[in-house]
């Protein structure tokens, strides 16, 4: 075995987004592409020497060729040991777990998360520190400028490491060690909730689906749910993660977890369900005919929250993204703790947990989390709901109405336009913006505008700020309308439009939620002229 040095030349767009580097397979194909961004967050993070290093991914195409390059560039650079999930397979969350339970250094997560898979599909990778959440905007920024100056990288030419069986290969100095990629997550979940309670459920008779939507949290939710809790097998459906997620979206909402929703509408629906998405870190819930928004979902959590052994001590407070509903906020002020406003993206909350200023976070893109680790994580949400059915003996319905009753519902929705003209899209957001000081006092629609602004955050903690985070109209009766471009796509741009009012009458309670967001859905394209600047007559998804 030697050490390589190979010369290479910036390849420009290398600047991560919300989560991480996100391409087409296509792109972290070419030469030089995968190797330049990987030495890029070396340089970055310095000398490598003597520290342990986390890899694995979600099973996409391409992640079994990445880790092995990943692996003998860490060799080059001195890594004492890197550990990887066997057969690469390590969700999002469980990469998070296990840098904390080891003490590494941090990781590399190779996924683009709910995002399509397969040779024609996307590609993503992304590092996360040592205290196990993504890396902050500071080195993910210092990584793409060392991208746009890299002349060389690199990487030993040992052979392949057999990422398939459990055990240690030597690596030039580094020691390589394939583990479980289930069992340190799994001791975890064991810890937090009350398992004995989950089994009599399941005992007693109590059905469930989870659909792993041929991603990577199916073997998570096999070893957890069947093995451990004795839910029935079969509970688990599309547990076996492909490359090409079985030709599926994994995005765990009503629209491409269609199988699931429609099992839960029919007469023999089992009495829950839910899913994940491509790596693990997003949850969807759903009862009988009934699916639950992620918001409310946060809510409930959160009022809840003592009735699970890992938070019976209660909440030090909630953190959401500024797009998700205020059901939380309500929550937080009948709790007398703190909720806070970030904006998108799952690093903006690890400071707070950190500093243990938060405990439940969440995000309306199907993602909630706690401070367990530093990621949002799709199978303990389904856990922590497993263990509410079991501590309430209440349905999934009637859990939520009864939350509704308490805290009043807040109808919400997000509009995405997804692959416009990137031109177009930066447009109508530079249009909104100058429309902004003009808005408030107008009438839109029978809502009358009380602020409207470009979201701007100071982290509270360690005083950093982020601007243009997402355009915010709200309404002096609560209501919002917010405007937002995504950072997770990798063709054109993604719109994002989310939708939220506020009812306290129960008796209003259980609307269409289009029909109830009528007027403000109207307000929302009129405002930002949405047909007019993407030439869409309509949203691609609403959920």
């Amino acid at each position: 075995m030697a050490i390589q040095t190979v010369a290479t030349h910036p390849i420009p767009g290398q600047r991560p987004g919300t989560s991480g580097l996100r391409k087409k397979v296509e792109v972290f194909r070419q030469p030089h592409y995968l190797e330049n961004f990987v030495q890029s967050v070396f340089d970055t993070l310095g000398d490598c020497a003597g520290k342990t290093l986390v890899v694995g991914g979600d099973g996409r195409y391409h992640n079994r060729a990445a880790i092995q390059t990943i692996l003998r560039m860490a060799a080059a650079h001195g890594y004492a040991q890197v550990l990887v999930g066997q057969g690469g397979i390590l969700s999002t969350p469980a990469v998070s777990c296990v840098i904390r339970k080891r003490q590494a250094s941090g990781g590399i997560i190779l996924s683009a998360s709910h995002n399509p898979g397969g040779p024609d599909g996307d590609f993503g990778i992304k590092y996360n520190i040592a205290a196990g959440g993504p890396a902050p905007e500071g080195v993910t920024e210092a990584i793409y400028r060392r991208s746009e100056s890299i002349a060389q990288y690199r990487l030993s030419d040992a052979p392949e490491v057999d990422i398939d069986r459990l055990g240690v290969t030597q690596v030039e100095q580094t020691r390589v060690e394939v583990i479980d990629s289930v069992a340190d997550y799994a001791e975890l979940m064991r810890g937090l909730f009350d398992f004995d309670a989950i089994r009599k459920l399941f005992a007693g008779g109590f059905t469930m689906r989870f659909d792993g939507m041929h991603a990577v949290s199916g073997p998570y939710a096999k070893t957890i749910i069947e093995g451990m809790l004795g839910a029935p097998e079969g509970t688990v459906i599309n547990c076996v993660p492909l490359e090409d997620f079985g030709g599926l979206h994994p995005d765990p909402n009503p629209v491409n977890a269609a199988q699931l929703i429609e099992l839960m509408g029919g007469a023999d629906a089992p009495d829950f369900g839910a899913a994940s998405d491509g790596d693990g870190d997003r949850n969807m819930i759903v009862g009988r005919d009934f699916d639950v928004t992620p918001s409310d979902s946060l809510a409930i959590l959160a009022a809840n929250a003592t009735l699970a052994p890992g938070y019976r001590q209660g909440l030090k407070g909630i953190a959401r993204s500024m797009p998700t509903s205020r059901a939380a906020d309500r929550v937080a002020e009948a709790l007398g703790i703190p909720c806070h406003e970030t904006p998108t993206g799952w690093k903006f909350f690890g400071t707070l947990l950190d500093a243990g200023m938060a405990t439940l976070c969440g995000e309306e893109s199907y993602g909630t989390g706690s401070d367990h680790i530093r990621e949002k994580d799709g199978v303990w949400a389904v856990l922590f709901w497993l263990n509410l059915l079991a501590a309430t003996g209440k349905p999934v319905e009637r859990i939520v109405g009864e939350h509704w009753e308490r805290f009043g519902r807040n109808y919400y929705s997000r509009h995405d336009y997804e692959a416009i003209d990137t031109a177009a899209a930066n447009l109508l957001m530079a249009d909104l913006r100058v429309k902004l000081p003009a808005l408030a006092g107008q009438v839109l629609n029978g809502h009358t505008v009380d602020f409207a602004d470009d979201f701007s955050y100071t982290d509270p903690v360690d005083g950093s700020t982020v601007t243009g985070q997402g355009i915010r109209i709200v309404m002096t009766d609560g209501s919002r309308i917010v405007y937002r471009l995504s950072g997770t796509g990798t063709e054109g741009a993604t719109l994002r439009v989310y939708i939220e009012l506020y009812e306290p009458d129960p008796s209003q309670h259980h609307r269409p939620t289009q029909q109830a967001l009528a007027s403000l859905i109207a307000a929302a394209d009129s405002v930002a002229n949405i047909a007019m600047q993407t030439g869409r007559a309509s949203p691609s998804v609403i959920t």
